[in-house]
């Protein structure tokens, strides 16, 4: 088992959430060639964590299945625009921190 993980990244966890969950319990090739076509942009950012977290471990992707793949929230970056009549109203970034978990797969008999 190894693991990998990214913090801080500029994403909603909720976006980046669907993406996960899209992955999980996948092959770790087969997960990331199917990212390869995903128009999400947490698509290319989990891409990196799953092959981060293969090469961690020192296995090849074709080897490996993707346990646990979870995103969690971080901290929210809080800025202000401008408005009408001198007040101001809140925008707020949130990040998100991904977790990424790959076990060596069962192997199957012919």
């Amino acid at each position: 088992m190894s693991k990998a993980i990214l913090k801080f990244i500029r994403l909603s966890p909720i976006k980046a959430r669907l993406v996960a969950r899209e992955v999980q319990g996948m092959n770790a090739e087969l997960a990331l060639a199917s990212l390869d076509f995903m128009p999400n942009k947490g698509a290319k950012i989990i891409s990196k964590v799953i092959a981060s977290a293969v090469a961690n471990g020192g296995f090849e992707p074709e080897e490996v299945v993707i346990s646990s793949c979870r995103v969690d929230r971080g901290p929210v970056l809080k800025r202000f625009r401008p408005r009408a009549r001198g007040s101001a109203s809140g925008i707020r970034k949130p990040t998100s921190h991904v977790f990424v978990e790959v076990t060596k797969a069962a192997k199957k008999e012919d």
